[in-house]
C-alpha cells in the first residue's frame, strides 16, 4: 500500500505520545501532541480542518472537523473513549469520501495499550 510509510509514522508517533501521557487524556491533548510530532519529522499535516458538506449544488458548513489531515491523504480521528463504537467507525467512513480521501485512521488513547485502539478505515470510493 502507498500510504503504508506514512500510516507507520502516525502510528509510531501515536505509540511514543501513549506511553509518555498514558490513557484518559482529552482528544484535544493528543491531537496537539501527535500534529507537534508529526511537524518534527517534517510530515504535512493540518489540525482541525472544517469539512463542509457538498448537497444539491450547496457547499454546506455542516460543522464537521476532521482531527488531523497528514500528507493530504488520510484521515486521522482521534478518540479518548471507553470503546470504539460502530459509530465510530461509520463517521470515519462517511468523511473519506466526503473529503475525497483514501485512508483513514481511528485511534483511541483511551487504551492500556495503543495497538488495541488502531482501525484503518479504508474509502473503497477513492479517485485520485
Amino acid at each position: 500500500m502507498q500510504w503504508e510509510h506514512i500510516t507507520n509514522q502516525i502510528i509510531s508517533a501515536s505509540m511514543n505520545i501513549h506511553s509518555e501521557i498514558g490513557p484518559g487524556v482529552l482528544e484535544s491533548v493528543y491531537r496537539r501532541c501527535l500534529h507537534h510530532e508529526l511537524i518534527k519529522a517534517e510530515v504535512n499535516v493540518q489540525s482541525e480542518v472544517s469539512l463542509p458538506v457538498l448537497y444539491d449544488g450547496l457547499d454546506l458548513e455542516a460543522g464537521f472537523r476532521l482531527d488531523l489531515i497528514v500528507e493530504n491523504s488520510i484521515i486521522v480521528e482521534l478518540k479518548s473513549v471507553e470503546t470504539i463504537l460502530p459509530i465510530h467507525k461509520t463517521q470515519s467512513l462517511t468523511y473519506l469520501p466526503l473529503a475525497n480521501m483514501p485512508l483513514g485512521l481511528l485511534l483511541n488513547f483511551n487504551v492500556l495499550h495503543l495497538r488495541d485502539g488502531i482501525k484503518r478505515v479504508i474509502n473503497n470510493r477513492y479517485r485520485s
